[in-house]
């Protein structure tokens, strides 16, 4: 599958909404996340709420891509402030596949730079590895800025420890 407005409309939210009609609307913050067990899934939820307020204002739509059932994950927004936010499950990661994140390699999801964040993540934030794995641990996260069904920005990990720039996301939109 390749990302068109034809594929993006079967992607549903849980509130039944498609990101196709979503991003009709206004620009669409599309965050596929790791398992709520990964310490860098919960930097990114960490980080979201910090930054929510400033994509609602800028009026861009955050919608979260999981690997878990619906409940679960509403318990771990609720967690960060943002159970708010729309969400689409993707236990089977299928949408993952169409957005061309790919499984991790070992120096991907264990390198030394894996470790390193990790522990500085436990360190200044006070985040820690959980024992919660729904979903599958070798699945590679990616953010993509969407605008009328179209990718207008992204960002790939090359390892499950990097940190995305979200103002740029941002920025992109003040291009138009």
């Amino acid at each position: 599958m390749v990302i068109n407005r034809q594929n993006l409309s079967l992607i549903k939210t849980n509130r039944g909404n498609s990101i196709s009609d979503l991003s009709d609307q206004s620009p669409v913050l599309l965050v596929f996340l790791r398992h709520f067990g990964c310490v860098f899934c919960k930097e990114s939820l960490h980080d979201i709420s910090k930054k929510k307020e400033k994509f609602i204002s800028e009026g861009i739509k955050i919608v979260l891509v999981h690997m878990s059932d619906i409940k679960t994950a509403e318990s771990y927004f609720k967690k960060y402030g943002i159970d708010n936010v729309e969400h689409v499950s993707d236990p089977e990661c299928k949408y993952y596949a169409v957005f061309g994140l790919v499984k991790g390699s070992f120096s991907q999801l264990f390198g030394l730079k894996t470790w390193l964040r990790g522990f500085e993540i436990a360190a200044t934030k006070q985040v820690l590895p959980g024992t919660t794995r729904i979903g599958d641990g070798f699945q590679m996260p990616g953010i993509f800025l969407l605008k009328d069904s179209n990718v207008i920005e992204s960002f790939i990990h090359n390892s499950v420890a990097d940190k995305p720039d979200y103002e740029s996301f941002i920025d992109v939109c003040h291009l138009d």
